[in-house]
């Protein structure tokens, strides 16, 4: 294992260590899509009793769309979902609540075929650019960024976009029909198990943004009220994460033991696949504090701001005060 992933998961764990032991009964409840890469860590923890042994009944309930997941938090049916800090932000400017505590640093990049001219940022030029998510995609404006500062290119006006569902956009690069492809990271991680390389890290573009380290930018999300009434089981729930984690960093039977549900829906699935997504999962696994996280998010922030304006960020001009939890302490 890192020698900064031990340390980090045995921080997380000790932060906890003097909580008092959650009532048996205790229900959480988090909503997350069926097929998400959260769902691995949910069946992790329950496989091996996780939530059990720190005195939560863990109720998993899969949705078919990040909007339910987001829908069942607002109306109070589901304690927990995963998405991230820019959505917590923009509902907190608006009067909401929510927090959140990372999940993962593993953001994705622009993946180009085998064998493709393309070799630098430059040479997108003119070229068909498949981007996931949509024009106001995060992962896409922090891209438009970066080449402005690097390279002097504007991605918007000098390449050919195609949004898209990020299955769809995956298909198609394989087809041939685009000339690369922005995806999130399990995609990416497909279609390097397909062959295709890595034009850029979004994990790379940060730094040069001004991150001091890897950003985790999908979390657990919950109501800051709820948590500071039921404080005793979020504390249990993110114990049980970590421990989750430590497992899925260190254990290949573990893996093993997730290949069918990871492969479930995936046509394409290989053992290259299952490798790609293994390594790309344990390389998200965070190391930082929240409040290194949190240092870095109202950077990254300002650049949203600037290209996505209030229709990607709310009406808030920093990062809302509140955003990242640090364990129910002001």
């Amino acid at each position: 294992m890192r020698p900064g992933l031990l340390a980090f998961l045995l921080c997380a764990i000790a932060s906890f260590a003097f909580a008092q032991p959650v009532n048996a009964s205790s229900k959480v409840k988090i909503a997350v899509l069926k097929f998400g890469t959260v769902s691995w860590l949910l069946d992790t923890i329950r496989a091996n009793g996780l939530d059990k042994a720190e005195g939560i009944d863990l109720d998993i309930i899969p949705l078919a769309s990040t909007q339910a997941t987001t829908v069942g938090l607002q109306g109070g049916s589901v304690d927990i979902i995963a998405t991230d800090w820019l959505w917590v932000s923009r509902e907190r400017s608006s009067g909401a609540d929510f927090t959140f505590s990372p999940f993962t640093t593993a953001l994705g990049g622009i993946m180009v075929p085998p064998n493709s001219p393309i070799k630098t940022l430059s040479d997108l030029k003119g070229k068909r650019l498949g981007v996931a998510g949509g024009p106001l995609d995060k992962s896409w404006l922090l891209l438009v960024a970066y080449a402005l500062r690097t390279a002097n290119l504007d991605l918007r006006t000098e390449t050919k976009q195609e949004y898209g569902a990020p299955p769809l956009l995956a298909e198609r690069a394989r087809e041939g029909e685009l000339d690369a492809a922005l995806n999130f990271w399990p995609y990416a991680a497909r279609l390097e198990a397909d062959g295709f390389s890595q034009l850029i890290g979004v994990e790379d573009v940060v730094r040069e943004l001004g991150a001091k380290g890897e950003v985790a930018m999908v979390g657990y999300v919950f109501s800051e009220s709820w948590a500071k009434q039921n404080l005793e089981a979020i504390q249990a729930f993110l114990r049980a994460a970590a421990k989750a984690d430590e497992l899925l960093a260190t254990s290949n039977e573990e893996w093993n033991r997730l290949k069918p549900l990871m492969g479930e829906n995936d046509p394409n699935f290989t053992e290259a696949t299952f490798e790609a997504l293994r390594r790309r999962y344990r390389e998200g696994i965070p190391e930082r504090s929240a409040g290194e996280n949190e240092a870095d998010a109202k950077i990254l922030y300002q650049f949203l701001r600037e290209l996505g304006g209030e229709k990607l960020v709310g009406p808030g001009t920093e990062l809302s005060p509140g955003t990242f939890w640090h364990g129910g302490k002001s």
